[in-house]
């Protein structure tokens, strides 16, 4: 991960291995990592409230205990998202739970929400400095018996040390996290956001949606989150559906796919929440990205922000730079004077 060679390197490695050793090394190095180059002022903009350098962010799942944030935006990133965490510790499903479908440049897990609680969170983020936008992504623990009041005391153990907070409702490894989504509890847990926040200082509030939804769920969605106050929504999380087109001999594992068979789906779900939402709300789009072309994709489509996780696995950090310069190629080519003037291009 340190090198593109190091992570070709880690490839070598089970899956869940090479992620652990990533992050070990990670740790090691973070000190001795130079700081990021400026970004092209093409891609510095404003959102939920904030400065970002570049609109290129690391998705939730690959620094679940906010062990290496600030080595990651070393690398380029504009923004980075810890977790998901949870109230309590917990171990997540029997492995093995996380699958390469190299043919396919995607992955399959099922990991279970598998991180060290919020309290440990909280103490690592308590000693680092403030710099550099770094969200928190929240979970509910899988054997809770009210997963609302879980979300409320992340909310409240982390807001202090984050830049935003997602509530994840997405994840399809956590039996029944997905009833979330659904009208009338998504309202009860962004009120009960919400009624935190005022509580504390504010804090901008973002939600992580699936990409199997109807256009009637996402009706709902839309229209609750909108009503809520919160800034944002993300889009989307794995998927459950299986194209029939995957080469990959783990394909039919079960968990939630991700990389680059989700770039259509997502993208698409994207485009439809930006239709129902207007310019109310920022989007992230995430799914699939894997190239400048794609990241631009996800703009024209109605992101202001986008997160990449997977095609990092298999095209190491140098992929970081790659993206931005493509991405600002676009825009010259485009005529975009800025990343924010590309927003939902595609949509007027």
């Amino acid at each position: 991960m340190l090198t593109d060679m190091g992570a070709a390197a880690l490839r070598l490695l089970p899956p869940e291995t090479a992620h652990k050793a990533t992050l070990r090394l990670l740790e090691k190095a973070a000190p001795l990592l130079p700081a990021a180059k400026a970004d092209d002022a093409r891609l510095a903009l404003t959102a939920l409230g904030m400065n970002f350098p570049n609109p290129i962010g690391l998705a939730a799942g690959f620094d679940k205990d906010a062990d290496v944030p600030d080595a990651m935006l070393k690398f380029g990133f504009g923004f980075v998202e810890c977790g998901s965490v949870t109230p309590r510790p917990q171990a997540g499903n029997p492995q093995p739970r996380l699958f390469r479908l190299r043919a396919d440049r995607a992955v399959i897990n099922r990991m279970g929400f598998n991180n060290g609680g919020m309290d440990a969170m909280a103490a690592k983020l308590a000693r680092r400095q403030r710099r550099g936008i770094v969200g928190i992504n929240i979970g509910a623990n899988k054997d809770s018996a009210d997963r609302i009041a879980d979300y409320e005391l992340c909310f409240a153990a982390l807001a202090p040390f984050a830049s935003y907070i997602t509530a994840n409702i997405s994840s399809p490894n956590t039996p029944g996290l997905r009833g979330l989504q659904n009208k009338d509890e998504l309202q009860k847990l962004l009120d009960t956001l919400t009624n935190a926040r005022a509580r504390a200082s504010y804090l901008p509030i973002l939600l992580k949606i699936a990409p199997d939804v109807s256009p009637e769920a996402l009706d709902d969605i839309a229209d609750v989150t909108l009503a809520s106050g919160i800034e944002g929504i993300i889009a989307t999380n794995t998927t459950i559906a299986r194209p029939p087109w995957l080469k990959s001999a783990h394909a039919s594992e079960s968990g939630g796919l991700s990389g680059a068979p989700l770039m259509t789906p997502s993208t698409a779900i994207l485009k439809a929440l930006r239709q129902r939402v207007g310019a109310k709300l920022t989007l992230v789009g995430v799914g699939g990205v894997a190239s400048g072309t794609d990241a631009y994709a996800k703009i024209r489509a109605g992101a202001s922000l986008v997160q990449l996780y997977t095609a990092l696995a298999y095209s190491g950090p140098g992929l970081i730079a790659r993206i931005k310069r493509e991405l600002a190629d676009h825009l010259a080519r485009d005529g975009f004077a800025t990343v924010s003037t590309a927003v939902g291009a595609d949509l007027r």
